[in-house]
């Protein structure tokens, strides 16, 4: 019947009656920690890498209890049991763009303790700068029996896509329940967002960056610093759910331990050059993602790096490079590095293309490695949308993988070539005898075999 089109499937987490906020939490909290229970492949996604065993888990909402003569409710429990080992869990939950706090968080740490709690995770939009690191600052002193972990509803999604489409689950019924989550957290009113805003602090900055006034003393700045990594982080996601894959931001190690580090080195690249950069490291290719975003040019670029073979001229090599982007568009820009050298040639593919030769500087020396870019044009809204900041490098990340990262493949040697007998040209005329033909390291597979002279008969002869 024609009128059955406009009749919604029964799911079973459903998104109608949702009101508010409130139950919004609820409906959240309620389906996620049921399909962890019911599907155990996703719920030992979700907690093993916070230290929980792989046993039998059980989950509870709202579970009561009793703080200094009040009473207090987390959003959730989480249990897990194997063998005598018991890890316990506290859940706490934000949606929509609700925000975690701190007096909360301290309560729920307190609880934990108490009860010897072994964790408390929360969930919400917000997402972490770094890994390890959370979106709320608590007392550390509280987390000295208790850790305190963090997933944004993005990573939670996540995970769940990765599982399902690409890890597997083992019963088909399982994994029908968890592509009833994915459809649920997918749907606008679950409350799980996108990440949309870069914050209060994004406007001050942008307009102090294009006056040159910005200060490292500014409370702005590292509020857009960590909003950037945040945003780096989030970016890694999507690509990693396109792709299939782990993808994930690059930070040193001195950045994982200290990530008042990483603020401090966007600081003063924003100050100085205007500049946020981020990496990317995306599995298989030939080199990290590196995204810049120049708030004074208004440009973004992501771009990869590309050793030059080890063998060849320098036209060679790049005719070489040229042959594996011949499909990607002449907007792009190619630099090409030699040994030796400060900087580098720059140049757009498609002039590369059409004379290669406008790479080669100095032709003495030899060329080491290409660097190919994505230029785009860099948004400066703080809210997602067309002329945002946040899309552009969106779209950057995935044009500057599709049409460069996928297609560049390390150079290699190929193989010596084993050379047979017939190969082998010798001169008969100069014995008359049959020489050997058996080949010698000195030969040249390319040159004719020459035979010396009969020692014997080199000498000179003396004439009476």
């Amino acid at each position: 019947m024609a009128e059955e089109k406009a009749w919604n499937a029964a799911r079973l987490i459903p998104t109608s009656g949702i009101s508010g906020a409130d139950e919004q939490e609820r409906r959240g909290t309620s389906a996620l920690l049921a399909v962890m229970n019911s599907v155990r492949e996703y719920g030992r996604a979700i907690t093993t890498p916070f230290g929980a065993p792989a046993g039998a888990m059980e989950t509870f909402i709202e579970v009561p209890f009793d703080l200094n003569g009040k009473r207090v409710f987390p959003d959730g429990l989480i249990r897990v049991k194997w063998g005598k080992k018991v890890w316990t869990a506290l859940v706490e939950v934000k949606t929509g763009t609700n925000e975690l706090q701190r007096e909360q968080l301290e309560n729920y740490l307190d609880v934990a303790r108490e009860h010897k709690f072994d964790a408390l995770l929360t969930i919400s939009n917000e997402i972490a700068p770094a890994p390890g690191m959370h979106p709320t600052d608590v007392d550390r002193r509280k987390l000295k029996t208790v850790s305190l972990h963090h997933l944004s509803w993005a990573e939670v999604l996540s995970i769940a896509v990765m599982q399902r489409e690409f890890h597997g689950v083992a019963d088909p019924d399982q994994a029908w329940i968890l592509g009833e989550l994915i459809r649920y957290l997918e749907h606008p009113k679950s409350g799980a967002l996108e990440f949309t805003d870069m914050g209060a602090s994004w406007v001050p900055v942008r307009d102090a960056v294009a006056s040159g006034t910005l200060r490292k003393t500014d409370k702005e700045v590292p509020q857009v610093a960590r909003r950037f990594d945040a945003l780096i982080r989030y970016a890694s996601l999507k690509l990693g759910l396109r792709l299939g894959a782990e993808v994930t931001q690059i930070l040193s190690r001195a950045e994982l331990a200290n990530p008042s580090a990483r603020a401090a080195t966007l600081t003063q690249m924003l100050v100085t050059e205007g500049l946020l950069r981020g990496e990317i490291r995306i599995p298989n290719t030939v080199s990290p993602l590196i995204l810049t975003a120049d708030l004074r040019a208004g440009q973004v670029t992501g771009s990869f790096r590309l050793d030059a073979p080890g063998e060849g001229k320098s036209l060679t090599r790049i005719n070489w490079m040229l042959r594996q982007l011949k499909e990607s568009p002449g907007s792009l820009r190619v630099e090409a590095f030699a040994a030796r050298q400060r900087g580098g040639n720059a140049e757009l593919l498609r002039t590369v293309r059409e004379n290669p030769s406008v790479l080669i500087g100095d032709p003495s020396r030899e060329l080491k490695s290409f660097t190919i870019a994505y230029l785009g044009k860099l948004g400066t809204n703080r809210a997602a949308g067309r002329g945002g900041f946040i899309d552009s490098v969106m779209d950057a990340v995935l044009a500057s993988y599709e049409d460069i990262g996928q297609r560049l493949k390390d150079w290699s040697a190929a193989p010596p070539r084993l050379r047979q007998p017939d190969e082998v040209e010798v001169d008969l005329e100069v014995r008359g005898d049959l020489p050997s033909a058996a080949l010698s390291s000195q030969d040249d597979e390319n040159e004719p075999m020459s035979i010396a002279p009969d020692p014997i008969e080199a000498q000179p002869q003396n004439v009476v």
